[in-house]
């Protein structure tokens, strides 16, 4: 699988519509991951990505098939991993500030 297979597999996986939209989550222009199938990306550019779409570079590239090498740095508590994350989304869509304060309270309620 090359490197453009395997971001357009794990961005569908994620929700993402299309590849343009990754492209502008990552900070990079929209067509950008589109000529990844004939040039190599920069460094910079593949960490974006990676970042994004929660995985690591190495997993992009196809060195390794785990998704999640640095699992030590991703929170385990749901609440922190909240916290931490400026941006959710659900089916490539920015979840809202005032959705996300819905989820909050169900989540808050649960020991009740």
């Amino acid at each position: 699988m090359t490197l453009f297979e395997r971001v357009k597999e794990i961005s569908k996986k994620h929700g993402f519509s299309s590849l343009r939209v990754l492209s502008e989550q990552a900070g990079l222009s929209p067509n950008v991951i589109y000529g990844w199938k004939t040039k190599k990306p920069s460094a910079k550019t593949l960490q974006a990505v990676a970042d994004v779409l929660g995985v690591s570079v190495d997993y992009l590239l196809g060195n390794t098939d785990e998704m999640h090498i640095n699992k030590k740095d991703a929170p385990d508590d749901l609440k922190e991993f909240i916290d931490s994350t400026p941006i959710l989304k659900y089916d490539g869509k920015d979840i809202p500030e005032a959705e996300m304060r819905i989820i909050r309270r169900i989540l808050e309620d649960m020991d009740d």
